[in-house]
């Protein structure tokens, strides 16, 4: 789903939130919600491949092997949702130098001195917010949840893919200034679950981000 930039830093509502009237509205609770099921869909994915493995290995030791290839498989499940995750943040390609330098002083306008340099590291920004902290990429955000204990990663789409990576970024994060609950609706949910799981898929340079946006949420 796409979003596109308000014209000013202004709450209100995003224009985009009128174009999914299916979708209600995100709030708090919706969140826990959405995080429940989530896992229990994982569990439902996950179970029945360590179920049989257990229970071919007890019928017959000899299938150890296949049971072996059933665990992987129910690990390799949450592992492929978590890389999917992780792609929210992933940098795209780089478009000139001098558009690059444009666009990342433009962001730098943006955010704090604190925020700046975690920029310059990481090509993420790690914003507060009601819900949670984000950590805003390219593609998308994560949102970590109060205490620290879920993630869930948000894919959103800016409309002109050729623009340098800091005015994609500025442009993601003036939209969630403007409603934060707007962005979370109109985005898609790539993943949810555990920061120990997502992290392992991100770039290491991106790390430091989800870091910092974990250590701020378990003051929430």
């Amino acid at each position: 789903m796409s979003t596109s930039a308000p014209d000013s830093v202004a709450t209100g509502p995003l224009p985009e939130v009128a174009s999914v009237p299916w979708r209600k509205r995100v709030t708090d609770r919706s969140l826990v919600v959405r995080k429940r099921w989530w896992t229990a869909t994982m569990v439902a994915h996950s179970v029945p491949f360590v179920a049989a493995a257990v229970g071919l290995f007890l019928l017959n030791p000899v299938t150890a092997l296949l049971g072996a290839i059933l665990l992987a498989k129910a690990y390799i499940i949450p592992a492929l949702y978590a890389r999917r995750g992780a792609n929210v943040l992933r940098r795209k390609g780089r478009g000139s130098d001098d558009a690059e330098l444009r666009a990342l002083g433009l962001l730098g306008d943006l955010v704090g001195h604190d925020a700046r340099e975690l920029v310059a590291r990481t090509g993420c920004v790690v914003e507060p917010g009601t819900l949670g902290v984000w950590v805003v990429g390219e593609a998308g955000a994560l949102l970590v949840r109060p205490g620290g204990h879920n993630v869930m990663c948000w894919c959103v789409r800016v409309p002109d893919p050729g623009l340098p990576a800091g005015d994609r970024i500025a442009h993601l994060l003036l939209a969630l200034r403007a409603d934060e609950a707007g962005f979370a609706t109109v985005a898609n949910l790539a993943f949810s679950g555990a920061p120990w799981r997502l992290r392992r898929k991100l770039e290491p340079a991106q790390r430091p981000a989800l870091d910092a946006a974990r250590a701020a949420a378990k003051s929430l």
